[in-house]
């Protein structure tokens, strides 16, 4: 599988940018408009609708519909993986269906003197070209994670 990844820091307070990830209003709000991006539904781990924070076993269903052209593309993704330490926190989700053959997303963040690391990290397998499709996906991938963190830091500092 190839790899993405970018990071940014953000002046903010370690708790609060973790908080607002943790939610699908962060989901919908770091995603740039031109994905046409719809959460058509969450279920938590214990089957309850819509809850409170992606905990791992949430499974959430999206559409996307990018520019607005072509059908709109299903995505089921679920969180595999949810860890808080001393400063740190991460959580994964896996694409179980969706456009991409293979896709993992690690969300990691990090405390620094007031201020929070975020990381994204991207895994995945582009659509029939596989490693060589790679930088393809990045090509759409730079400008839709820069406005992730350009948003995040423009909602939290």
């Amino acid at each position: 599988m190839a790899t993405y990844q970018r990071e940014v820091w953000v002046d903010a307070p370690f708790d609060d940018v973790w908080n607002f990830y943790s939610t699908t209003d962060g989901l919908e709000a770091l995603t740039p408009e031109w994905m046409n991006l719809r959460v058509e539904g969450v279920k938590g781990p214990d089957g309850d609708p819509n809850p409170d924070v992606l905990e791992t076993g949430t499974q959430i269903r999206l559409s996307l519909q990018p520019f607005g052209v072509g059908p709109r593309q299903r995505w089921i993704s679920t969180i595999v993986r949810r860890e808080e330490g001393d400063g740190s926190a991460m959580f994964e989700d896996e694409m179980s269906n969706g456009p991409f053959p293979e896709w993992t997303h690690i969300h990691q963040f990090y405390a620094g003197d007031g201020r929070t690391l975020v990381r994204d990290k991207v895994k995945y397998r582009f659509p029939a070209l596989g490693e060589t499709g790679s930088p393809l996906a990045k090509v759409g991938f730079e400008p839709m994670f820069r406005y992730r963190h350009e948003k995040t830091k423009k909602l939290l500092e």
